[in-house]
């Protein structure tokens, strides 16, 4: 496939300087923040991607990106995070067993101390999505982190809800895909794999159930995620001018089998718990992340697409339960005719998403 726009680029945002900030976590891993400062502010954003995404889906150049939104909108210095999730980095595709309380106790806190180190004591706003959202709501409401003025979840925060079918999946997955085909991740890119190989083959049959559309990278990303067709996002609310669709590969690549587990077991229990109580390394993190979530005085505005088959009702949900701990605190904003991912990498995101974003923030930085 003849690809129009280089992967990890920064092309998309223009008129900022970057730079490149490189951290280690306490569980030694090596992570990175990006900075794109078109002038100093008293505010400070930082965007947090999914599990199989990475920074790029903040920058994309295909339609006008976030980091380019806030920038041009009065958030002059902008930092996005790549954690131990991100495509950027192989640990997706290695067998380390992690989950997102790794994240909560190691990523986030570390990542927070490294910006701090930069920007000191000014305002820090928060922009997460999918599992970024859920693992950094994990660090926060937890305690590993403090300091953050406000914070915008898109998709999910902390009580984890999905389709029946995703149920299913999450149930019954990992086990058949660890144990019955030897894989210990999960790849979009798996059409790409030799022809006959397990890899291959799989893929195969997975686009059997998927004839919305052509690609094998979007059928397969929704086997990973949600249930639906697609699940991840709408077709329509992507730019195939400019063949976003045709890239997803780039933007969504593998995840590490072991998240599902614990995903499975949050959802099961219905909130934010820790997968394994025993482990102390993981000592300072609660068992249950909403057991003091009322403490907690960060506001947060819950952004969910109307369509959104990966997390369903969550932050519906979870808006639901936060408000009545502490009521006025937190927003909803429920979003008409998006589903999953496609609020932050819509070609529309900038009118239908953004602003809303913006508004919220603004309202945050007195």
């Amino acid at each position: 496939m003849e690809h129009r726009i280089p992967r990890y680029t920064l092309e998309g945002v223009s008129g900022a300087e970057v730079s490149v900030h490189p951290f280690s976590t306490e569980d030694e891993l090596g992570l990175t923040l990006t900075r794109f400062l078109a002038e100093e502010s008293d505010d400070v954003v930082l965007l947090v991607h999914g599990l199989t995404s990475s920074s790029d889906m903040f920058i994309m150049p295909e339609h006008r990106n976030l980091v380019s939104f806030l920038l041009d909108n009065g958030f002059g210095d902008v930092w996005t995070l790549d954690f131990r999730m991100s495509n950027r980095f192989p640990y997706n595709m290695e067998t380390r067993r992690q989950t997102l309380d790794d994240i909560a106790a190691f990523d986030h806190p570390a990542a927070m101390s490294e910006l701090r180190r930069h920007v000191g004591a000014r305002r820090i706003h928060v922009i997460a999505h999918c599992l970024g959202s859920v693992s950094f709501q994990m660090s926060l409401f937890g305690g590993a982190v403090e300091g953050v003025t406000s914070m915008v979840a898109n998709s999910v925060g902390l009580t984890p809800r999905v389709p029946a079918w995703a149920r299913v999946k999450l149930s019954f997955g990992p086990t058949l895909l660890e144990y019955g085909l030897g894989l210990c991740y999960i790849d979009p890119r798996f059409n790409n794999a030799p022809p006959l190989s397990r890899r291959w083959l799989f893929s195969r049959a997975v686009s059997l159930f998927h004839p919305e559309c052509r690609e094998p990278a979007c059928h397969m990303q929704s086997f990973m995620w949600g249930s639906g067709r697609p699940a991840m996002y709408r077709h329509g609310n992507l730019a195939p001018a400019t063949h976003v669709h045709e890239r997803l590969a780039d933007l969504n690549g593998a995840a590490d089998i072991n998240y599902y587990r614990h995903i499975s077991k949050m959802v099961r229990a219905g909130r934010a718990v820790k997968c394994d109580p025993d482990n102390p390394a993981l000592a300072g993190l609660p068992d249950d992340y909403l057991a003091d979530a009322e403490r907690v005085e960060t506001p947060v505005l819950f952004l969910t697409g109307d369509h959104n088959d990966v997390f369903t009702d969550s932050n519906i949900v979870c808006h639901k339960i936060l408000s009545r701990r502490a009521p006025d605190r937190h927003e909803l904003c429920v979003l008409p005719g998006y589903g999953h991912i496609d609020p932050l990498i819509g070609k529309n995101a900038h009118v239908d998403v953004f602003p809303r974003i913006l508004d919220f923030l603004k309202r945050h930085t007195g």
